[in-house]
């Protein structure tokens, strides 16, 4: 059997690299995350924002992406020199518990229920994609559907770390070279982007349309690393061997040096990934904003691919709607594929927590996430089938996203002033960027639970109107506060 990296030894440790080019070769984990989030957070919810808002949500957007990462780190670390996996570090969280799990892992699995629809209609947008350049009889359609959900199966079940991470590393490679290209060659057409939009977009303010706000949050939760990107980091770090090298806890100097070393590396990788994940954010949300928005289109229903590829065809031309419907495969195959990976290690830990088996298992382990691996694509197509929306299936999925990372925040400073070894303390200003990042995330859910619950109290008073007898100006009241 092979060495279990979630299995901590003597014999695994390893020195950590001592200068950039030698920690560039233990680069990877960051960029697996960055293939789950280019698809359908970049890909669709950031052009949704720029088509619908303009320029003006670039700052939020960006910020989003970067407000999230020092959470990431936290995770990362205590991944390190704990050798937890997530969800055993969430069951030592206080609070109660159900069985032998606790009430964040359960939250969790509740809330995944709504995350099925985002990554379901990222399997949409491929077949979408598809269907864009081979139009398809309704039988052969859903057979597609099913189809493309059974080969993201065949690249996950076995469970191969080093494929996967591959695997993303080139697709998200391809796609953001064609985008780039876009973004240059729009300068020289007659939608070019003129340095008062760009002035525009970075000064931060709030548009008064609620439904957009409500978008631009669900933006927030997938672009950048979001709750379940986050959790999953855990897993990457482990399964690349950070902690296995690092080794059991210790208390001599070596540990420390390991410890300390190894999440240097982490950092590297985080970062390196956030500029990297950030830029191709930025490059979306301005197509969006430049073409989708000036001609007053909106990606959404069976038309998304139809409608992105006009950012890439009005830049590049009417030969460019090929190359982005083999791009969009490409970025949204590789969110269907990092994402797969990281949610059948994620159920099948849960599912160890809550008492099903031991995850500690090795064969267990990989038992169930052979089994989940082929489960969960089949739901995602039966849910895309069932709606046939996929961008409101993303932005819906990215709203329970921005609740997730309210359990990550907390879970993060849990491990940070509770958990972590006293040798291993960041400096002030790493724990004020950490505060900021939480407060940041715990806004942002705070305003999504308000504007929920005003679009609710505005749909309880419209229908309330509409059945009252004396209803005609109450409804066209009731109407005009949903406006």
């Amino acid at each position: 059997m092979a060495i279990d990296p979630y299995v901590l030894t003597d014999e695994s440790v390893l020195e950590p690299p001592q200068t950039f080019f030698e920690t560039l070769k233990y680069i990877g984990p960051g960029f697996i995350l960055s293939a789950s989030i280019v698809g359908s957070g970049e890909l669709i919810a950031t052009t949704i924002v720029g088509a619908k808002a303009g320029f003006i949500l670039l700052w939020f957007i960006i910020f989003s992406c970067l407000v999230k990462v020092v959470v990431q780190l936290e995770f990362g670390k205590h991944a390190i020199s704990s050798g937890e996996s997530t969800m055993a570090s969430l069951n030592t969280l206080p609070g109660p518990r159900l069985g032998s799990a606790n009430w964040s892992i359960w939250t969790w699995l509740l809330l995944m229920s709504l995350k099925m629809l985002q990554v379901g209609g990222v399997l949409g947008g491929v077949v979408l994609a598809v269907h864009y350049a081979w139009p398809m009889q309704s039988t052969v359609y859903v057979l597609c559907t099913y189809a493309i959900g059974i080969s993201v199966s065949l690249f996950v079940f076995r469970g191969y770390y080093q494929l996967i991470e591959k695997a993303c590393l080139i697709m998200i490679a391809m796609f953001t070279a064609l985008t780039a290209a876009s973004l240059l060659s729009l300068q020289f057409t007659d939608l070019a982007i003129h340095g008062s939009e760009l002035w525009q977009g970075f000064l931060p303010s709030i548009p008064a349309d609620r439904a957009l706000i409500l978008v631009a949050i669900g933006a927030f939760g997938i672009t950048g690393v979001g709750g379940d990107e986050i959790m999953a980091y855990n897993y990457w770090l482990i399964e690349k061997g950070y902690a296995a090298y690092t080794g059991r806890k210790a208390d001599g100097p070596d540990w420390e040096r390991r410890a300390k070393g190894w999440i240097k590396v982490m950092y590297w990788d985080a970062i390196l990934a956030m500029l990297a994940y950030t830029a191709v954010t930025a490059m979306f949300y301005l197509l969006g904003a430049a073409v989708l928005n000036r001609n007053g289109l909106v990606p959404d229903g069976g038309k998304l691919i139809s409608t992105l590829s006009e950012m890439y065809t009005q830049s590049l031309g009417p030969w460019a709607k090929y190359a982005f419907i083999v791009g969009a495969l490409v970025v949204l195959y590789s969110t269907l594929l990092a994402a797969l990976a990281a949610w059948s290690r994620l159920f099948a830990d849960a599912f160890g927590r809550i008492g099903l088996y031991r995850f500690e298992n090795q064969s267990q382990r990989n038992r169930y996430i052979a089994v989940l691996a082929w489960l969960i694509p089949a739901i995602w197509a039966t849910l895309f089938l069932s709606t046939g929306d996929p961008a409101w299936m993303v932005i819906l999925g990215g709203i329970a996203t921005t609740v997730i990372l309210v359990i990550v925040v907390f879970a993060a400073l849990y491990f940070r002033y509770r958990r972590l070894d006293a040798r291993l303390r960041p400096h002030t200003l790493y724990d004020i960027t950490l505060w900021i990042s939480a407060i940041a995330i715990l806004c942002v859910a705070i305003r999504l639970a308000q504007e929920t619950g005003q679009k609710v109290l505005d749909s309880l008073n419209s229908a309330t109107a509409t059945t009252s007898p004396s209803g005609p100006s109450g409804a066209g009241n009731s109407q005009d506060d949903s406006a």
